[in-house]
């Protein structure tokens, strides 16, 4: 029986667009994005814990209560009645409240670690429903392939990306999502797009991203460092998520940390390139649940 496992990968996602189309009569927004995987991560290490106790080590550990991976267990636990615990230990590499989707991605391989480790057998959609209850973004590192997004990030379809590759600038300073959503100025009824024309939209213009991030300027008037990070990497450049992180498409890896060589002090930089399939993918069933 496995009792332990050692560096699993959460990596970080990028939006290549992300539209406002609408608003539920329960305040969320409604969103189209195409997501995508990329190779900077934070890993976890998670061990087998017979007490049924949830236990957070490594970096930012802060209160349990709002610690997204020790939420994602416990709402594990109580889906599957499962008496069974962990230690979960995590080392990040993605900053918080950049808009790449660490603390969703821990979360979504802490999920998908346990419900290996504890025996329990549920399929992927079942995991992504558990996932929606944790944040937007869970979801989709639980679908676990680039994707079209619709609805508040939960309704999920596979899209077909070129392989390719992005210079990121991560501000020092993160943005805080809930401030951005509610402001009044925030764009929310971007038309909304088909699959099928999006499609030939990124088939035809590649590199030359779609659409648009409707968060963006609402970023730009608040943050000075998200317009000094979109001024840094051109016209091309765009926010992802709701920031601070601004990237650019990059012809290859080199050609992308060679942008990023001259970068100003109060940002860090990575070059990317996109993982087209989640690392844990194949851990998790797709059989009808």
């Amino acid at each position: 029986m496995q009792t332990a496992y050692q560096n699993l990968p959460a990596p970080a996602k990028l939006n290549l667009f992300l539209h406002v189309v609408g608003r539920r009569a329960d305040g969320y927004h409604l969103l189209e994005s195409i997501f995508i995987l990329i190779d900077l991560a934070d890993s976890l290490d998670i061990e087998l814990l017979e007490s049924g106790e949830i236990r957070r080590t490594g970096d930012i550990v802060g209160d349990p209560e709002k610690d997204l991976c020790v939420r994602a267990a416990h709402l594990l636990q109580e889906h599957a009645d499962c008496r069974l615990g962990a230690r979960i230990h995590l080392r990040k590499r993605i900053p918080s409240g950049a808009g790449l989707g660490g603390g969703s991605s821990d979360a979504a391989t802490t999920l998908i670690a346990l419900n290996r480790l504890w025996n329990l057998g549920l399929c992927r959609q079942e995991l992504i429903g558990l996932g929606a209850k944790l944040g937007a973004d869970v979801p989709f590192f639980i679908f676990g392939e680039s994707a079209f997004a619709q609805g508040i990030g939960e309704d999920l379809q596979a899209f077909e990306i070129p392989p390719s590759s992005w210079a990121i600038v991560m501000p020092d300073t993160p943005t805080g999502t809930a401030g951005i959503f509610a402001d009044p100025n925030l764009t929310r009824d971007t038309k909304s797009l088909k699959i099928i024309n999006l499609s030939e939209l990124i088939r035809s213009n590649w590199p030359h991203l779609p659409g648009h991030n409707d968060l963006q300027p609402v970023v730009e008037r608040r943050s000075a460092d998200v317009r000094r990070a979109l001024s840094f990497l051109g016209k091309e450049a765009r926010m992802t998520g709701s920031g601070s992180a601004v990237f650019v498409h990059a012809p290859d890896k080199t050609r992308a940390a060679a942008m990023l060589k001259d970068l100003y002090q109060g940002a860090t930089g990575y070059a990317a390139d996109t993982v087209p399939v989640h690392p844990l993918h194949a851990w998790v069933s797709d059989h009808a649940c």
